[in-house]
C-alpha cells in the first residue's frame, strides 16, 4: 500500500558529505511523519532524525548540528542531508514514514535501507 524507495548512499571519505531520499508512493491519503534510522555493524538500530508533516524536527544529540532532515511535502520525499562524516556514522540508513490510508486507518513503512560507508 506504501512503498518508500530510498537513494544517495555510497562510499564517503572522513569529512565528506552525503545526502539521502526517500520518496514514498502507493495509495495513502497522506503522510505524516518520516524519518531515518541507521544500524551499523554489530550494533542496534537507532533513530537519527525526525520530521513532522509540519516541520518539527527532532535529532539525537550526536546528530545536531551536522544532520540535518529537509523534507518536500508535494513530493512526499523526505531528505538526509549529513555532513562532517566520521567513521562511527557508516551504516545501513533506514526511511520510516507514517501514512493516513483512511479516517479509521494509519500504516506505518519502512524502506529497504541504503548503505553508508565512510572511509579514506
Amino acid at each position: 500500500q506504501v512503498q518508500l524507495v530510498e537513494s544517495g548512499g555510497g562510499l564517503v571519505q572522513p569529512g565528506g558529505s552525503l545526502r539521502l531520499s526517500c520518496a514514498a508512493s502507493g495509495s495513502f491519503f497522506s503522510i505524516g511523519s518520516m524519518g531515518w534510522s541507521r544500524q551499523g555493524p554489530g550494533k542496534q538500530r537507532e533513530l537519527v532524525a525526525t520530521i513532522t508533516s509540519g516541520g518539527d524536527t527532532n535529532y539525537i544529540d550526536a546528530e545536531k548540528g551536522r544532520f540535518t532532515i529537509p523534507r518536500d511535502n508535494a513530493k512526499n520525499t523526505v531528505y538526509l542531508q549529513m555532513n562532517n562524516l566520521n567513521p562511527e556514522d557508516a551504516a545501513v540508513y533506514y526511511c520510516f514514514a507514517s501514512a493516513r490510508l483512511s479516517v479509521e486507518r494509519s500504516y506505518s513503512a519502512w524502506g529497504q535501507g541504503t548503505q553508508v560507508t565512510v572511509s579514506s
